[in-house]
């Protein structure tokens, strides 16, 4: 039997609602697919925290979640993540596991925590990239890389390069979480994840400094040690040279006397008495450069300590509390 004219537009209507919402759910696949995935997820309060202070957008906050970010001491983070015994590693990321992040306490490197937090999502936020969006960002990554002068980022991405890291990955979480300044076409990308990430930059830049400051106040005081050295030495050798003068001298001094030559005694012990005060000036001097010096060494022992205990406070790998800790 024939359809009348009002069920057909019925059946025409719904049809073209059926295509409508399958479209939809083929574009908007994956947005139903995260919003399945976290609709019972309640973040732990610290990893909150850390969402929030590396100022992550909504977007930026959905891909932290989606991988379950866990915040885990040294013991724990090792068997996590799985790294050699020689690597620092603050931070992991893997589709399977999702995101681990290494706790640190101490207080001067506040901001760590934050930044791992931030380079770890950006490194699930590429891996979410279409193959044209990867392209695209790729290019856009190295042509600024090829530009950049800052040396520390550059260490880090060539060491990255040694151990065969996929390196615009690692450029896409470096570039975004330690480089004040990008290209606009950059920063409008990164907008998409983090509201405010110059303060991401400034937690970078914050915890870097409490080891760039250190390391340059040790090479400064290392000169002034190394300036001292060379003082003091040189002081040593021209009292030797004036003590065997002078006991060369009194040895005269005494043959003349032996001798019976009083005159030629008397002549000479002013100018005798005279290079005294001027050798135990010399020694004093050089007693005070010696007790500078040791100043300056503890001073500088002192500094090389708290360095040492910032690095290993940021070594993730498993150490005995007799392991040695490297100098600076």
């Amino acid at each position: 039997m024939a359809l009348s004219r009002k069920a057909k537009i019925f059946q025409i209507t719904t049809s073209v609602i059926f295509i409508t919402i399958a479209a939809v759910a083929i574009f908007q696949r994956q947005a139903i697919l995260d919003w399945w995935t976290l609709r019972n997820y309640t973040p732990a309060s610290a990893v909150a925290q850390l969402a929030d202070q590396s100022t992550m957008t909504d977007t930026g906050k959905r891909i932290f979640y989606l991988n379950d970010p866990k915040i885990q001491d040294k013991a724990s983070f090792y068997n996590s993540c799985k790294f050699g015994e020689n690597t620092i590693v603050l931070g992991c990321y893997t589709k399977n596991d999702g995101i681990f992040v290494l706790k640190v306490d101490d207080p001067r490197l506040s901001g760590v925590e934050q930044v791992t937090a931030a380079h770890e999502m950006l490194h699930a936020a590429y891996d979410r990239l279409s193959t044209k969006e990867k392209v695209d960002i790729d290019n856009q990554l190295n042509t600024f890389y090829n530009t950049l002068q800052d040396a520390e980022v550059r260490s880090k991405i060539e060491l990255y390069r040694k151990n065969g890291a996929n390196i615009t990955n690692e450029l896409h979480s470096i570039l975004g979480t330690e480089v004040e300044t990008l290209t606009p076409a950059l920063e409008k990308y990164y907008a998409k994840y983090f509201a405010n990430r110059s303060k991401v930059v400034a937690y970078t830049k914050q915890y870097e400094n409490e080891f760039i400051s250190r390391k340059n106040k040790v090479a400064d005081l290392d000169s002034q040690l190394s300036s001292i050295e060379q003082k003091v030495v040189a002081n040593n050798a021209e009292l030797n040279a004036q003590q065997q003068s002078i006991n060369a001298e009194s040895d005269r001094l005494d043959s003349l006397l032996r001798s019976g030559n009083v005159e030629a005694y008397n002549a000479a012990v002013p100018a005798y008495n005279r290079r005294i005060p001027a050798f135990n000036a010399l020694v004093s001097q050089t007693e005070a450069l010696v007790a500078r010096y040791k100043e300056i060494l503890t001073e500088r022992n002192k500094i090389a300590v708290e360095a040492q205990e910032l690095n290993k406070a940021l070594n993730s790998s498993i150490q005995s509390a007799s392991d040695p800790i490297q100098n600076l």
